[in-house]
């Protein structure tokens, strides 16, 4: 069985999916300069791509699973749409890498609207959902002077440009009136790359607005996922890694929250603390009390802990989750 992941030395990116690969105890020690690595405990092997061709051999079959961002498999899809037999299925969202695909203009030029790019250059490295997006846009602004709808040929009046990098460079240059490109969000790093070059440092909205840029759509949002083949070599090794790799990944949302409360409050302890499923309630030596463990999210947890001392909730501890398996 293969594995596919965006290949990369650098980036938050690359850092977060081989903490993801080694939380999930995928063994393995890649060689410089080579693209392929042997597992060592298991009967698997890594192969590092361009996150824009991941979606096309996992598609394809070729390969089991993947490690890409969703911006790539929507790219890829738009320009050869899935069958019953071909194409990437989504497995989980991998939580990581959020970003966005979006419309972009000067922001001392009068592009405030994405039909104002209508007939305009536009560069991007997302060229198949960017015909997609102007194509949707055209026929939705395709009417005359009386509101009646015009007669095309059918061809894109937008004229896209592929650039595979510095595409928020394009305005500044003159080759484009408005662009289509990733840009961060929260100061997270892109999900992959652009069509063949990486894009570990990705326009985080400072760099957007440094280039004289300013969004004024979203195309697509997105974050890293795991993909894999519809028809694999090896079902049941599949749905062990994504098991594994689906347990890491609540190991890093949630934390085991313990603490001790009357019995006569636990209903209301059990509501701010309902745990995935339910709270494990275990009886104490006092009758008058019981202890409570439940799953919480971490983002949340000081809220919670501050929530169940205001209802008398005592010794509270939070724990952290190395690893799970749950639903």
């Amino acid at each position: 069985m293969d594995l596919v992941n965006q290949y990369g030395r650098q980036g938050r990116l690359n850092t977060a999916t081989l903490d993801l690969l080694a939380g999930s105890d995928i063994q393995f020690t890649r060689h410089n300069r080579l693209d392929i690595a042997l597992v060592k405990n298991l009967p698997i092997a890594l192969i590092f791509l361009p996150a824009a061709d991941i979606p096309f051999f996992v598609g394809e079959g070729r390969v089991d699973l993947g490690i890409t961002g969703w911006d790539q498999v929507a790219e890829y899809e738009a320009g050869t749409p899935p069958t019953p037999t071909s194409g990437a299925e989504t497995v989980m969202d991998l939580g990581f890498g959020k970003c966005a695909l979006q419309v972009q203009t000067p922001r001392d030029r009068p592009y405030e609207h994405p039909s104002s790019l209508i007939g305009k250059n536009v560069v991007t490295s997302f060229t198949n959902l960017s015909e997609q997006y102007f194509r949707k846009l055209e026929k939705e602004h395709s009417t005359d002077r009386n509101g009646l709808a015009e007669v095309t040929d059918g061809k894109l009046r937008t004229k896209l440009h592929f650039a595979s990098g510095s595409v928020e460079a394009a305005c500044a240059l003159g080759v484009a009136d408005g662009i289509v490109d990733l840009v961060g969000k929260h100061n997270l790093p892109s999900a992959g790359y652009g069509a063949r070059r990486a894009k570990w440092v990705l326009e985080s909205g400072e760099t957007m607005r440094a280039a004289g840029l300013r969004a004024i759509d979203t195309v697509v949002s997105s974050t890293a996922v795991l993909v894999k083949s519809k028809h694999p070599s090896d079902p049941t090794m599949v749905n062990l890694i994504a098991s594994r790799i689906r347990g890491v990944i609540t190991a890093q949302s949630y934390v085991l929250c313990t603490y001790n409360i009357r019995r006569a409050d636990k209903e209301a302890a059990m509501k701010i603390t309902p745990g995935k499923r339910a709270p494990t309630i275990t009886s104490l030596e006092d009758s008058d009390w019981v202890a409570v463990n439940a799953m919480v999210l971490r983002q949340t947890m000081a809220v919670t802990m501050d929530r169940l001392a205001d209802i008398g909730a005592e010794d509270i501890i939070i724990t952290k989750v190395e690893n799970t398996r749950t639903a």
